[in-house]
């Protein structure tokens, strides 16, 4: 706690001459004030899609695109292990695998990427999250299940000279994000966006003698090229990133100096460095705007050397994708079409303990997707792709949207589609490498590390109704999805506590979701997000048919928001309250173990609850304040056989609660306008 009063001193001294420069240098203003929605849902659009505006992503410490989600009831975020820190999201109670994640509509965490990924995107970075539920758009392709997050950056065209975000926390974790932006002439702007994070300190707030969160840094420098010129239709982007992480774990006194791939004490060690480059070439027809033709290419480079005490693991993906799409009209612009070609590349050097089970990828496919909008009660979009994989076959995809406003304010949709995918079996469950479990493939004759490719169809009916409560705007919306897999591969923890099975799905595996939410403007400035989550997920295992491990089937969620009005010179308070209830999970099987590493079938309901105070001195100028779990809640036991931990029975992967307790921070935002 001395940390963050010492932290926090700083910052009120920064605030108090900031003060102090103001009242000196400025003249009287009129501020006009406008109410601005965090996330944003239309009765428009065709979709089930949720608008994070960067609003909503200032309402949380926001320190990288996984932890963006904390206020927003439409995704589930997990701790994935009780070693690394790193949260995993989950979208209709399936894990990231199964949603497409895309920047500025390229796939971007996938792969090598899926379990570190979302944390290489620095919150500061990102101008909105577009959260599409049920089957995405075949325009994106074709492996969106549960499905799609795509991540706007911010514009050059559009922003701000500079900005900088410096953050602190109790758990030893310091950030800086600086933004440098320059409009080279009327058409051109570039951004250059520097970030950097460290954990410097050793945290064991549990006492099992391993840390609580790993000891790392890292530099994520991105620079972006924006061409736009309305008088000859041509818009571009170019974009140039590089990012290196590095993590640390394990046990209090290891030293990978002198305990790396040793016995004497456990660790574990993460580095990855990435490279990427993507281009964005459009043009819209100069007398016909409702016509354009894109041309996306993008490169990346993901090179990650890891070892988890004995378990080595190595993987590097390159990869290319490219998606020439043309837009258009069929006689009015009630009738929409997109259509395009794309190609995938990817090549897998991948070695587990030394086990080479590297390969490569690629395909091609084209897609035609059509839209009725008759800008009143009624749009549809249908959509379908052939693509052609060398390991998956040739396939067809379709995807479907309907919309229809029976009445005012209210809007029923529905959706269905199918995807597939190739599961990466070992990048995404790197979890299980920090444990003593072995891994077993049981089926041979399938063309990805011998099982075949994973297929789901997924059924979705929503419907949102806006309405005034006691003169006040309120909206209450209920979401039902069901996904049903044709084939999975199981990733089963539910048949020994010394390994982990891969196999082919052989009896049934759905996922039910439902969602109540209900949203109120209590007063002026005060407002209420709530929502009900059911999850029924089943899978049938070599050993019975079990709940989805480590997945509640009831959750609870509130934010509660308050804002002062603003004031002479820009000056506001802001409040934001998020509680977070959780009920039992089904953990995975560890009765055969000694009773003294063993869990309960179940582990107990809890909750969670954060929240931040941001006091705004002026419109360039704010500092913040807030806590995570600040009930201090933390799983009993985090870590099975932690006093023996290179014995049969250790097993860092079974999280279902936070470890490391409470956790607060302070951080400000300064702006040159």
């Amino acid at each position: 706690m001395k940390k963050i009063l010492l932290l926090l001193a700083g910052l009120f001294s920064v605030v108090t001459h900031s003060q102090e420069t103001i009242q000196k240098d400025s003249l009287k203003t009129v501020t006009v004030e406008a109410k601005r929605k965090g996330l944003k849902k239309s009765l428009s659009g065709t979709a089930n899609t949720t608008v994070v505006t960067s609003k909503e992503l200032l309402k949380a410490a926001c320190c990288n695109l996984a932890e963006s989600f904390e206020t927003n009831p439409s995704i589930d975020v997990n701790f994935s292990d009780a070693l690394t820190g790193t949260k995993q999201i989950k979208m209709l109670g399936l894990t990231s695998p199964y949603i497409m994640i895309t920047e500025e509509n390229v796939p971007s965490v996938r792969g090598a990427s899926q379990a570190y990924g979302l944390s290489f995107t620095p919150g500061t970075w990102v101008e909105s999250i577009q959260i599409t539920k049920g089957a995405g758009s075949v325009v994106n392709g074709y492996e969106s299940i549960s499905g799609q997050i795509n991540t706007e950056l911010i514009k050059p065209i559009k922003d701000i000279p500079f900005f900088l975000n410096a953050y602190g926390s109790t758990d030893s974790r310091f950030e800086l994000n600086t933004h440098f932006n320059k409009k080279i002439s009327d058409y051109w702007a570039t951004s250059l966006f520097v970030h950097g994070n460290a954990r410097v300190a050793k945290n064991d707030m549990n006492d099992d003698g391993f840390l609580d969160n790993p000891l790392g840094k890292q530099v994520n420098i991105a620079n972006r090229w924006q061409y736009s010129n309305p008088k000859t239709g041509w818009v571009s982007f170019l974009n140039l990133r590089f990012m290196k992480d590095e993590k640390q774990t394990g046990e209090v006194n290891f030293d990978p100096d002198r305990d790396k791939l040793t016995t004497n004490y456990w660790g574990s060690e993460i580095n990855t460095e990435r490279l990427d480059f993507t281009s964005k070439v459009g043009y819209v027809f100069k007398d016909m705007p409702y016509q354009s033709i894109g041309f996306q290419n993008a490169f990346s480079s993901h090179n990650q050397q890891s070892y988890f005490g004995l378990n080595q693991y190595n993987i590097k993906q390159q990869s290319y994708y490219s998606n020439l799409i043309f837009n258009s009209i069929l006689s009015n612009t009630m009738n929409k079409f997109a259509a395009g070609l794309n190609f995938t590349y990817d090549k897998y050097a991948e070695f587990v303990n030394l086990t080479d089970v590297g390969r490569i990828d690629n395909s091609a496919g084209a897609f035609f997707e059509y839209t009725y909008d008759n800008g009143d009660t009624f749009s549809y979009i249908l959509g379908g792709r052939f693509d052609y994989h060398n390991r998956l076959g040739g396939f067809f995809t379709p995807r479907l949207h309907v919309k229809y406003n029976p009445w005012e304010k209210a809007v029923l949709r529905f959706s269905a589609g199918r995807g597939k995918r190739a599961a990466n079996i070992f990048a995404e469950n790197q979890n299980l490498f920090a444990s003593s479990r072995t891994f077993q493939v049981l089926d041979s004759n399938g063309k990805i590390y011998g099982l075949d490719p994973e297929i789901a169809w997924n059924y979705g009916l929503s419907f949102t109704q806006n309405f005034k409560l006691f003169g006040m705007n309120a909206d209450t919306t209920i979401d039902f999805y069901r996904t049903d897999f044709q084939n999975q591969a199981v990733v089963d923890v539910m048949n020994s506590p010394q390994k982990v099975l891969f196999y082919n799905l052989k009896g049934k595996s759905y996922a039910n979701s439902l969602q109540l939410d209900f949203n109120l403007e209590i007063i002026r400035h005060l407002n209420l997000r709530t929502a009900y989550k059911y999850y029924d997920i089943s899978t049938d295992y070599l050993s019975g048919s079990y709940q989805r491990p480590l997945q509640a089937k009831h959750r609870f969620f509130a934010n509660l928001e308050y804002e002062t009005h603003i004031v002479e010179k820009g000056k506001q308070w802001k409040f934001d309250y998020t509680f977070n209830w959780l009920g039992k999970q089904q953990l995975p099987y560890t009765a055969s173990n000694p009773a003294q590493d063993r869990f309960a079938d179940f582990s107990p309901s809890f909750a969670v609850m954060n929240a931040q105070i941001t006091r705004t001195f002026s419109s360039t100028f704010e500092v913040y304040i807030g806590g995570e779990n600040i009930g201090n809640y933390r799983q009993d036991k985090a870590i099975l056989g932690a006093n023996d931990p290179f014995g049969s029975n250790f097993d860092t992967s079974m999280v279902y609660a936070p470890v490391f307790g409470q956790m607060y921070y302070a951080g400000l935002r300064f702006k040159i306008k």
